[in-house]
């Protein structure tokens, strides 16, 4: 196992950017302290040959100036939406930037994506990788508390690659941490995923309003086009759909225990990425918006060339009260553990 640290780029104060390379014998992955983003992600084919999984850019301004879609970033304080773009907590309401028909996406216009990090390499029997770290000030895109952020990304000799969030806070405050990468097994840019199959180990998905918000209920599967409880090609029922997946799955399991979670296979390169996670529900998204973006390589990717498996806590759950609470108080510490598992079929 080893770490590769090189300059990724200069922002426009003259601050310096690295890029973090971490490999075993077989795969790596690359990840920046701008934004915590992972850049690539080069896992073999069933034949040895390496591939780039992972959308993104080829260069820190790519990330910088064409980065409206989240490739890689790390994404909080509160991933998804909120319904409104306010909450009330403790009596009070907080109100939050509305970036999305009204709602907030992915807490709003500042993004922890446009942040710079202070970065640590960490080599531990649970992996060797890099661990990003920084306080986040109250009130910054609309949240209270000051709250210290970190998460470790882990590579292990046999294929593991895991992201491990950790927060603490010194006021009540509602925490949802994901990463937004944007996966094609068979390699970036190389054509569209659904032919890729899909297993998701949820019976429900949450319930929706025509702007994303969750109503409250939950959704069975079973018999509709949103049935991934067996493996089902990603394209197969999308057609019956009305603008594809972009839905919470809400996943079996004990609330906070690690579970399997999804497992996602490519027939033609064999590629297999299993995940597991202790978070309460995963986002599936098709990349149906995805458009006119020139990536690395200037390769440009259309929809539905990529998709995404967010774990994460329940969308709105700030304004939900029948969802598992999403409130971090002081003195308690946010772990979210994902792990995603990289063999051949």
């Amino acid at each position: 196992m080893k770490i590769k640290k090189r300059k990724f780029g200069l922002l426009s104060d003259g601050t310096k950017i690295s890029l973090y390379t971490v490999s075993n014998k077989c795969m790596s992955f690359s990840v920046t302290n701008y934004g915590c983003t992972v850049t690539s992600i080069m896992v073999p084919d069933r034949n040895g040959n390496l591939d780039d999984i992972a959308l993104g850019f080829s260069t820190l301004e790519g990330f910088i100036m064409q980065n409206n879609v989240f490739f890689g970033v790390l994404v909080g304080r509160f991933a998804n939406r909120i319904g409104n773009a306010s909450f009330k907590l403790n009596g009070k309401t907080y109100k939050l930037d509305a970036n999305d028909n009204g709602n907030c996406l992915h807490s709003g216009f500042n993004q922890f994506s446009n942040l710079v990090w202070k970065a640590k390499e960490v080599h531990s029997k649970e992996g060797t990788g890099v661990r990003f770290s920084r306080t986040i000030p109250d009130g910054f895109q609309g949240f209270p508390g000051n709250m210290y952020v970190e998460v470790t990304y882990l590579l292990t000799d046999t294929n593991d690659f895991s992201m491990i969030y950790r927060a603490r806070t010194d006021a009540d405050t509602p925490v949802s941490l994901t990463n937004h990468s944007y996966f094609n097994l068979r390699g970036e840019g190389k054509g569209t995923v659904l032919d890729h199959e899909l297993t998701i180990n949820a019976d429900s998905i949450l319930e929706v309003d025509k702007n994303l918000i969750p109503t409250g209920n939950f959704t069975k599967v079973s018999g509709t086009p949103y049935d991934f409880t067996k493996a089902k090609k990603m394209g197969a029922d999308i057609d019956k759909t009305p603008f594809g997946y972009d839905h919470c799955y809400v996943l079996n399991g004990k609330e906070g225990e690690i579970k399997e979670c999804a497992t996602v296979r490519d027939p033609v390169s064999g590629r297999c990425m299993k995940i597991k996670t202790n978070q309460a529900g995963v986002q599936f998204y098709s990349a149906n918006s995805l458009s006119n973006k020139h990536g690395k390589n200037n390769v440009l990717y259309t929809p539905r060339s990529a998709f995404c498996l967010e774990t994460q806590q329940f969308p709105d759950a700030p304004n939900k009260k029948d969802f598992p609470s999403c409130i971090l108080k002081p003195g308690e510490t946010y772990e979210s553990i994902t792990i995603h598992s990289f063999s051949n079929i």
